[in-house]
């Protein structure tokens, strides 16, 4: 029972530092506004894949992640989701690089709290899962927040959807495919490596790696700071429950959003703020209806076992 209940403290507490990091990432990307989105990415891609690979070696991962890669190869429809899903990663990456690196972190943090309701609704239209009463009034009531943004933007927030949308069509193939956390990262940085040497090495600014020595190291970080909340949060999603999640979820787009109004000074009136209160209403109600689901099937697990 102990060490159960070390293995769910230790497992929410690995949550909390992967979100905390993801929250706090756009700092890390404003060090290197000097350099471009598309350059940001292709090092960041290229040195994630590099940093797998220490990590995979060091850790004695690298007979697992062979075999793993083998098996892969030897399943179609595996090897599809997975270049599926470097592809869906790397649409993220940029969209969030950008986003920060244009003075948008507000609309970075919008992408990261509707994220948990895109994946109800993907659930629903692929997975054919049917949406709780909780659950339709949560998609219900972001979507009046994400309208009210719009009209009073002038224009739709393609760029938060756009996260929120490539982050959970990931989620779900992650779900829906069996390998570990160090193989998929490895392969879906190993795929998308060779297009990002050819950008840096042919269409970079100033070719490969020809920045003042300390954007070159915060370059080179990006490896770091990409693999380590991955590999955090799938300790935790190990460890913790699904609901328990969804409340740690709400770190990362809180910090962005603390992070875009007081530290970077971007502009948030009270429309904006009407808005986002709408998809805080919706967030709190998901949850509410996943504990409420949580205990009810609790309970008839219980009732069951009498």
């Amino acid at each position: 029972m102990e060490n159960k209940q070390n293995g769910q403290l230790g497992g929410i507490i690995a949550g909390a530092l992967a979100y905390v990091c993801w929250g706090v990432l756009p700092i890390y990307w404003k060090l290197v506004t000097n350099v471009p989105p598309m350059e940001i990415l292709a090092y960041r891609i290229i040195w994630s894949f590099i940093f797998m690979l220490f990590l995979i070696v060091c850790l004695r991962k690298a007979s697992m992640v062979f075999q793993e890669t083998k098996d892969v190869l030897l399943k179609p429809k595996t090897l599809i989701a997975i270049i599926a899903a470097a592809f869906l990663v790397t649409a993220n990456w940029y969209l969030f690089i950008y986003t920060v690196n244009s003075g948008h972190v507000t609309e970075a943090s919008l992408g990261y709290y509707i994220n948990p309701l895109v994946n109800v609704l993907l659930a629903t239209v692929i997975l054919k899962e049917r949406l709780s009463r909780g659950e339709i009034i949560a998609v219900i009531s972001a979507t009046i927040g994400v309208l009210i943004l719009t009209w009073h933007l002038g224009s739709v927030p393609w760029a938060a959807i756009g996260m929120a949308v490539t982050f959970s069509l990931y989620g779900l193939i992650k779900k829906v495919v069996s390998v570990s956390v160090w193989t998929g990262l490895t392969l879906e940085t190993m795929i998308i490596t060779p297009f990002a040497l050819i950008y840096v090495i042919f269409f970079a600014t100033n070719g490969l790696m020809q920045y003042a020595a300390q954007t070159n190291i915060i370059l080179v970080g990006a490896g770091v700071v990409t693999a380590i909340p991955l590999l955090l949060f799938a300790t935790a999603a190990k460890k913790i429950s699904y609901t328990m999640v969804g409340f740690l979820q709400c770190i990362g787009p809180t910090l962005m959003l603390a992070l875009g109004v007081l530290l970077f000074k971007e502009s948030f009136d009270h429309m904006q703020l009407f808005a986002f209160m709408f998809i805080w209403l919706a967030l709190i109600i998901f949850t509410i209806s996943h504990i409420y689901s949580a205990a009810k099937i609790k309970q008839l697990a219980n009732a069951t076992k009498k």
